[in-house]
């Protein structure tokens, strides 16, 4: 069974640029954990990955630690969920939707997936 929470808003201070490090910017966090089937036979919530709890490990870690690189982020949110939860696949996408490029483009993004 596949657990999906996807844009989960943060406001972060994250970068390699000093104005982002200072101001701070938008990230989003798309999560897909991996659970054993048998966590959703029982219908009680004890028994099963509390979405809430995993929203407060992201925020802990994205908005709480300061990352130069979204693929350091990315990772430490991932094995931060391995550790913290009976899942046995982490897949986290970190997206910068406010990313300044000589070009346009909707996001960067990096995608880290750990098994465990």
């Amino acid at each position: 069974m596949t657990i999906e929470l996807q844009g989960i808003e943060l406001h972060a201070h994250h970068g390699v640029l000093e104005p982002e490090r200072r101001e701070g910017q938008r990230f989003l966090v798309d999560l897909e954990l991996e659970v054993e089937d048998d966590r959703a036979t029982g219908d009680r919530i004890e028994d099963a990955v509390d979405y809430r709890d995993v929203l407060a490990v992201v925020v802990e870690i994205g908005e709480g630690q300061r990352f130069d690189l979204l693929e350091t982020l990315a990772t430490a949110l991932a094995e931060a969920l391995l550790a913290r939860f009976p899942v046995g696949r982490a897949r986290v996408r970190v997206r910068k939707p406010d990313v300044v490029l000589a070009r346009p483009v909707e996001h960067a993004a990096v995608l880290v997936e750990r098994p465990l």
